[in-house]
């Protein structure tokens, strides 16, 4: 059995869901030939997927361009769509021909909609999987450009080629989709290493607070932030933070499902991995609103309604109100973890399109 899995390089959001059902499949499959097809590094992939892979180097799609993690440059994402788009045909096919020779069984896509495209060329089945789209995405932004008309019609058209698209809860509408299907949500449930975390650092009955904003760049202001008695931040090195408190992830040296497990509150940006991970196992989250992002809604309404979630503006985090918020959250402590029911449906979605094409 060979998998072609494209992934989208826009954050890592689009990895961890792959991930969850890559090595789900995997653990069914063992002989699985898998090849991965995405801008990602192969360090990045290989901290996230089980086992052994080849690696297509390519942007089957980039998503929208940031400013940072929370805001988009609309100008420059507009630019590059109509790049992009501007030898549409050209890029399909050639697209289409690498897929010929990988010559794999079925193509699945977190959602490179190029992807899509050529395995349609390529006469290739094809599995469409994630939580939004980069059409719906696209509109919200760049709909009153005079070429959105053309450039639409060509995404959705990738998107309606695929044979399914799983809509993985929590999801955007995707109101245009003719092949859609809804599952359960996708994440890793992590493992709670907290023995381990306190031997390493000394911190037996300490609190851990994971700062994680997810791959497109932002830093928060953790110096401002204030010092709370038993509470210990946890940070990426990059960052350089220099506060008390503060440890960083890299130095526990632990798959990031693991961390958040492990962890009593995350500080993050709403985003489908963040989200549904932290609801996986139980762990209150606090956010920066994402003002615009038209996904954000639907994961905001989700994550209040299945685990404990609260919107804190920047101008917040380093005040008295913060260290309250902090404390009351963790006094509160884990709520119910939620089951990631649509890792097996989609795996099954899987097994039965290769069996069918086989």
């Amino acid at each position: 059995m060979h998998l072609l899995a494209a992934i989208s390089p826009h954050g890592f959001g689009h990895l961890a869901q792959s991930a969850a059902v890559l090595n789900a499949l995997r653990a069914r499959q063992p002989g699985l030939r898998l090849t991965l097809r995405t801008a990602l590094s192969r360090a990045v992939l290989e901290r996230r997927i089980d086992g052994p892979f080849e690696l297509q180097v390519a942007t089957d799609d980039f998503g929208m361009v940031q400013h940072n993690a929370l805001e988009v440059d609309v100008e420059a994402s507009a630019q590059r769509y109509a790049e992009f788009h501007r030898q549409w045909d050209e890029r399909v096919e050639h697209v289409a021909g690498e897929l010929r020779s990988a010559a794999p069984d079925l193509v699945l896509a977190d959602i490179p909609y190029l992807t899509l495209a050529g395995a349609s060329r390529a006469g290739l089945p094809s599995v469409a999987m994630c939580c939004l789209n980069w059409a719906d995405i696209y509109r919200h932004y760049c709909a009153d450009r005079p070429e959105a008309g053309r450039i639409l019609e060509q995404i959705e058209t990738a998107y309606r080629g695929a044979d399914v698209f799983l809509r993985t809860a929590p999801s955007m509408p995707m109101v245009f989709l003719d092949n859609a299907r809804d599952i359960g949500p996708i994440m890793a449930s992590g493992r709670n290493r907290r023995s381990e975390l306190d031997r390493a650092f000394n911190t037996g009955g300490e609190k851990f607070v994971l700062v994680a904003v997810g791959g497109i760049h932002l830093r928060l202001p953790v110096e401002q932030w204030p010092r709370i008695e038993g509470v210990r931040w946890l940070v990426q090195r990059d960052w350089q933070v220099e506060h008390p408190d503060a440890i960083t992830i890299e130095d526990l040296n632990l798959p990031f499902a693991d961390l958040v497990a492990s962890c009593d509150l995350l500080i993050t940006k709403p985003g489908y991995g963040s989200f549904t991970e932290a609801a996986a196992n139980g762990i209150p989250v606090f956010y920066l609103p994402r003002p615009g992002w038209p996904e954000s809604p639907y994961l905001e309404q989700w994550l209040r309604k299945n685990g404990s979630a609260e919107s804190l503006s920047p101008e917040a985090w380093n005040s008295n109100s913060f260290r309250q918020a902090v404390l009351r959250s963790l006094q509160a402590g884990r709520h119910t973890p939620v089951s990631a029911t649509g890792i097996d449906q989609a795996v099954d979605e899987l097994e039965q399109r290769i069996a069918i094409d086989l």
